[in-house]
């Protein structure tokens, strides 16, 4: 598993898909707490008033630990458990997916229902897209004037993002660093500076990678 996580890409979206004449409509969107998953899902109930069912689905926290789902009176176990499996099979964290269906007039058995309802997250996530964060670790440097500049320099160059830079009797310098690249930068920042650069870590934090459709 990467050193980070999945979310939906910007603020979410919307995917439509049709079976045996029902209409299921996906909603994406980041969230970042249960409440804010709750509204989305109130936002979908007002916005097809006239819908079947809206089932839902979202999984809370970089480590996956708050997943729940409704089925919202499908069978039990064919709506909200098959969107929630998508959604962790896929990475995602800190993200919502309510799926509303239109009925139309042909049953799908609990089979045809698994694989419509998980099928609907699934080709949202494709046509919406999903964004990287990455792990990274805070960490604060100390350093002579006479070498900040070059360091700050060198660090830009090298990708870490320099968050802040403070002047007193020396300068301080603080900068993300990728997680699993931390041993090596340790290393690194002592051979750029001759040692004279003092390392202080932090806690974690995360950020945006790349954008990716259809991960």
């Amino acid at each position: 598993m990467r050193d980070g996580y999945l979310t939906v890409a910007g603020a979410g979206g919307v995917h439509e898909s049709e079976v045996n004449r029902s209409r299921f409509v996906c909603a994406l969107a980041p969230a970042g707490t249960e409440e804010e998953a709750a509204a989305v899902v109130a936002r979908e109930r007002a916005a097809h008033p006239t819908a079947t069912h809206h089932c839902w689905a979202y999984v809370i926290g970089a480590d996956a630990g708050v997943q729940k789902c409704s089925d919202d009176g499908e069978p039990g176990g064919t709506a909200g458990v098959p969107m929630l499996r998508m959604l962790t099979r896929r990475e995602i964290r800190y993200a919502v997916a309510v799926v509303t269906r239109y009925y139309g007039g042909v049953k799908l058995g609990a089979g045809g229902l698994i694989r419509a309802y998980g099928g609907a997250v699934g080709a949202a996530l494709d046509a919406v897209g999903t964004v990287e964060r990455r792990r990274y670790r805070l960490a604060t440097v100390e350093i002579g004037h006479q070498r900040a500049g070059r360091l700050e320099h060198e660090l830009r160059a090298m990708g870490h993002a320099v968050r802040e830079m403070r002047y007193g009797a020396g300068v301080t310098i603080e900068v993300a660093v990728p997680a699993d690249e931390v041993p090596g930068f340790e290393g690194w920042l002592a051979d750029a500076t001759a040692g004279e650069a003092r390392l202080a870590l932090g806690g974690d934090t995360y950020g945006l990678g790349p954008a990716r459709a259809g991960e």
